[in-house]
């Protein structure tokens, strides 16, 4: 495990921030890589602190290039690249869809759609050179279903399943899967915050719709995760795994 390399983008908050620590506990060299560099040295510290073995990368997933010479960076350094969590990603402003802005549909939709494409595009090169590995794409339960109000983030986590899909279709047979998670409401700054798009009674009042009736927490999306990204999950592939405690069950 100790040679194993992982990458999550949008490692240094949330979701991607207790993937990196859960993957750092077990031995697995980490990167992480947020837009946010404060956040992600911040974050970087903090797991170093604990013995880990990880490094930051700042990283503009909405941006091509960056993408590329991220995994570049990571092949270089590390020469080997064994899972990817590709879970970068915003909620975009609550608006009705004829009213959207349309910079913000363009920035909701570059950052949760092309950001994924982008990064699964670099990261399925270094797979295929290598034989082997393992890319996670953050999905939601609105990957699933419509949201009134979150059009445009609805439409991109809806797109990232068929990405998901299409790719395991096509790189099934190398030794590569590729699989998308559909997290519930999980509380973290996206969902119940400043960074939130809806307001916090409204988001109460979804969460107890659900079986559960609760708010998931970041560690237990990421343990999930750090199983589905294991040799135990081998034979799942092509799959939009849902950890919604319920919700879409309602």
């Amino acid at each position: 495990m100790e040679q194993r390399v992982v990458l999550v983008t949008g490692g240094a908050s949330g979701i991607g921030y207790a993937a990196a620590s859960a993957w750092a506990r077990i031995g697995l060299r980490v990167i992480i890589s947020d837009i946010n560099s404060e956040a992600g040295f911040a974050a970087e510290q903090s797991l170093l602190s604990t013995g880990a073995n990880v490094h930051f990368i700042a990283t503009d997933v909405s941006r091509s290039s960056e993408c590329t010479n991220l995994i570049s960076e990571i092949m270089s350094s590390h020469g080997r690249l064994d899972i990817a969590l590709n879970n970068a990603g915003i909620t975009g402003p609550a608006a009705k869809l004829a009213d959207y802005p349309i910079e913000e549909w363009r920035r909701t939709v570059d950052i949760n759609l092309f950001g994924v494409y982008y990064c699964l595009a670099a990261e399925l090169k270094a797979f295929t050179a290598q034989g082997h590995g393992v890319a996670i794409n953050m999905s939601s339960v609105y990957g699933k279903r419509g949201v009134p109000g979150g059009s445009a983030y609805s439409a991109s986590k809806h797109a990232v399943i068929g990405l998901t899909k299409s790719a395991a279709l096509e790189y099934g047979k190398r030794g590569i899967r590729v699989n998308a998670i559909c997290p519930g409401f999980i509380e973290t700054p996206l969902t119940k915050g400043t960074e939130s798009a809806v307001p916090t009674p409204i988001m109460d009042s979804l969460v107890a719709r659900s079986a559960n009736g609760r708010y998931g927490s970041p560690e237990e999306i990421a343990q999930a995760v750090v199983w589905l990204a294991s040799d135990e999950a081998a034979y799942i592939n092509g799959a939009a795994i849902e950890i919604d405690g319920g919700f879409l069950a309602a």
